[in-house]
């Protein structure tokens, strides 16, 4: 019986610090188009638990952040700035130093996106290389990150070529940038050609070189936007803004296939749409993609074996215009922006089918872009 006790009392024990371990906090920081009423970077304080949101306030007042990103290590935010007009400064990527334990930003510096309306940044896992891409004129650029978190100009740009195919692909649209884990490829969407463009990477040095061929083309019409790579590597997803599909691609040191394509829509949905964002669990177990028009988020199980998709519903993003997605650090709740709502929504993610449940309350923002975590003191 004694030892009973004791071995009960050692699972007890276990068990406790399990019960007992606090929730973790996180700051969501929240870019936004700076035309109307935002100003810039909006920051909440994120209580994974419950799903409240606390406001911070206006962090950085900065012209058009339409996309955000954290670094690696937490200790930065690097955001792009959209142009709206003459009037305003744009065509830039800025670096901001993270307060974590108050959530507020610090302006570094800003350099040239070496081009017009850069509409996303991503750094690479290392945290040496931030990429950004420019929707107007079709250039990615590859820019150094220093020690400081400074943003140093462009070691690479890439000008994509190629004749315009209709009056929604008037020629070169660079829109989309993805890194794998090991930071030694980065892949590109460049919308305005349906073309997918590979390079190899190598922060040390810093160097990205094209892949030959330098990429691979997709079906026409297709408008490919984002991109996700599975977390297991081997297969990359993109969905495509002009005809609401998601491609999948088995990927192998650099290089693309096209395996799969389906729709993003219910089959009885006969209005306009354009897709915008797409996200994949950290599982690799579910992937997401927004529909702008039809106002969802499509949901898909991915199968584990061969990573193709099995459409398993749409849920409705709560608000108009659903521009970007992201899922939090727990891989518990997935956030949506609506930029026409003026609103960003918290889901809460059900891990064994995928289905999204609307957690919390919704905040108030004036047209929200992209969305970035990083976790509190």
């Amino acid at each position: 019986m004694k030892r009973l006790l004791v071995g009960a009392g050692l699972l007890l024990a276990a068990a406790m610090p399990l019960a007992q371990k606090p929730a973790a906090a996180f700051f969501v920081y929240v870019g936004s188009y700076t035309a109307a009423t935002s100003k810039g970077i909006y920051a909440w304080k994120f209580d994974a638990a419950t799903a409240a949101l606390a406001p911070v306030g206006l962090v950085a007042e900065t012209p058009n952040p339409a996309h955000v990103w954290v670094s690696p290590s937490g200790k930065f935010l690097y955001a792009v700035n959209w142009q709206a007009s003459d009037s305003v400064e744009g065509d830039t990527v800025s670096a901001f130093a993270i307060n974590a334990r108050t959530g507020a930003l610090t302006f570094l510096n800003k350099v040239s996106s070496h081009g017009v309306k850069p509409n996303q940044v991503v750094l690479d896992p290392s945290g040496k290389i931030a990429v950004t891409v420019n929707y107007d004129t079709g250039t990615m650029a590859a820019l150094p990150i220093r020690a400081d978190g400074k943003l140093g100009d462009a070691f690479y740009v890439d000008q994509h070529s190629g004749k315009p195919l209709s009056d929604r692909q008037p020629g070169p649209r660079a829109h989309g940038v993805v890194f794998s884990k090991d930071s030694r490829f980065a892949f590109v969407a460049e919308l305005g050609l349906d073309r997918v463009y590979s390079y190899r990477v190598d922060p040390a040095k810093p160097s990205m070189t094209p892949l030959d061929p330098a990429y691979v083309s997709i079906k026409a019409g297709s408008g490919p936007r984002r991109l996700q790579l599975h977390p297991n590597g081997r297969f990359l997803y993109v969905n495509h803004e002009t005809d609401s599909m998601v491609s999948v691609f088995e990927v192998s040191t650099g290089r693309l296939r096209e395996i799969q394509s389906l729709s993003t829509l219910p089959a009885d949905y006969k209005g306009n749409n354009s897709t915008a964002e797409i996200q994949i669990d950290h599982d690799g177990k579910f992937l997401y993609v927004s529909n702008r028009g039809h106002d969802s988020v499509a949901v898909y199980s991915v199968d584990p074996a061969n990573g193709t998709l099995t459409m398993v519903e749409n849920v409705q993003s709560l608000g108009r215009t659903p521009r970007n997605l992201i899922i939090d650090p727990t891989n518990d709740y997935l956030f949506a922006a609506n930029q026409g709502g003026d609103n960003v929504v918290v889901f809460r993610i059900d891990h064994k089918t995928g289905h999204l449940t609307p957690a919390g309350t919704p905040v108030q923002i004036s047209q929200p872009g992209g969305m970035a975590f990083v976790k509190a003191e």
